[in-house]
C-alpha cells in the first residue's frame, strides 16, 4: 500500500522538483545580473574619478541628465519618450517587413535551391553593401517615415532571410519521408514538418537582424532631417559636447534592445519547450 502512495506521488514530487529548480536558476540568474551591473558602475564611476574628464561624465550625471530629459525635454522641448517613440515605431516597422519578406523568400529559396542558385549574383552583393551605404540615396528618392523604415527593413532584412534559408535543408529528411510515406502533400509537409524545424533559426536571425536595426535608424536618424528619435537627440547634444545626455540616450537604445530582445527569447522559450539544450 504504501509503496503504490509513493508511487503515485512521485511524479508530482518530481514536478514541483524541477519547478523548485528552474526557479532556483532565475534566481540566480538575476543575483548575477544585477551583480554584474553594480560592478559595472562601481567601474565607471572610479574611471571618472580617476580620469576627471568632462567628456567622462559619471553616472550620477547621466542620471541627472536621463530624469531632466524625461521630465523637461531636450533643447527643443521634446522629452525622452517622443524620442523613444519615435525611433521605436520605425524600427517595429522596419523590423515587421524584414520578418514578412525574409522568412516567405528564405523559405521559397531554400526549398528551391535552383531559384537562389540562381539568383545569387544578385542577393550575394546586395547582402554586403552596408545598410549605412543606402542613407543618402534614401533621403533623396524617400520623405519622412518611409526612408526610416527602408534604412531598418535593409539591415534586418538579409539576416532573416539567410537564417530561413540555411535552416530549410537541415531539416530531418526522415521527418519528410515519413509523412511522404503516409501519402502527405507537399503543401502539409512545407505547414507541418519545414517550417516548425526551422522556426528555431528563424528565430535566430530574428534577433541578430532587431539588433542591426536598431544600428541602422540611429545612424539614420542622426543624417535624417527630423527633429525626433533617439539617433537626433545623441546627434544634438554631441553638438553641444553633453556627454551626460549623450550616454543617456545610448542607455535608453540599450534598454529598449533588451527588452526586445528578451521578448524574442521568451516566445522562444514557449514555442521550443521541445528542444534538447547542452550544457555544461
Amino acid at each position: 500500500m504504501l509503496t503504490t502512495i509513493a508511487a503515485a506521488q512521485a511524479p508530482g514530487s518530481a514536478r514541483l522538483g524541477r519547478r523548485r529548480s528552474r526557479l532556483s536558476r532565475r534566481g540566480r540568474t538575476w543575483i548575477n545580473n544585477l551583480l554584474m551591473l553594480a560592478a559595472f558602475v562601481v567601474l565607471w564611476h572610479v574611471a571618472a574619478v580617476i580620469y576627471d574628464s568632462p567628456f567622462i561624465p559619471k553616472p550620477y550625471d547621466v542620471w541627472l541628465a536621463l530624469e531632466r530629459l524625461t521630465v523637461k525635454g531636450d533643447v527643443n522641448g521634446h522629452t525622452m519618450w517622443a524620442h523613444t517613440q519615435a525611433s521605436l515605431v520605425r524600427v517595429l516597422a522596419g523590423f515587421a517587413a524584414a520578418v514578412v519578406m525574409g522568412v516567405p523568400l528564405g523559405l521559397l529559396m531554400g526549398l528551391y535551391p535552383s531559384l537562389y542558385q540562381g539568383t545569387r549574383s544578385l542577393s550575394e552583393p546586395l547582402r554586403f553593401i552596408p545598410p549605412l551605404a543606402w542613407i543618402p540615396i534614401a533621403l533623396v528618392t524617400m520623405t519622412g517615415f518611409s526612408r526610416y523604415v527602408f534604412i531598418i527593413w535593409l539591415g534586418a532584412f538579409f539576416p532573416i532571410f539567410v537564417a530561413t534559408l540555411v535552416g530549410v535543408p537541415r531539416v530531418e529528411i526522415l521527418h519528410k519521408n515519413v509523412a511522404m510515406v503516409h501519402g502527405a502533400s507537399k503543401g502539409w509537409i512545407v505547414r507541418k514538418v519545414v517550417i516548425p524545424s526551422i522556426l528555431p533559426d528563424i528565430f535566430g536571425g530574428m534577433r541578430v537582424g532587431l539588433g542591426v536595426g536598431w544600428m541602422c535608424i540611429v545612424a539614420a536618424e542622426m543624417i535624417g532631417g527630423d527633429s525626433l528619435g533617439l539617433g537626433k537627440l545623441i546627434l544634438k547634444y554631441a553638438e553641444m559636447l553633453r556627454m551626460s545626455e549623450i550616454v543617456a540616450g545610448m542607455i535608453v537604445i540599450g534598454l529598449l534592445g533588451l527588452i526586445m530582445n528578451e521578448i524574442l527569447l521568451a516566445f522562444e522559450r514557449h514555442l521550443f519547450r521541445w528542444r534538447w539544450e547542452v550544457k555544461l
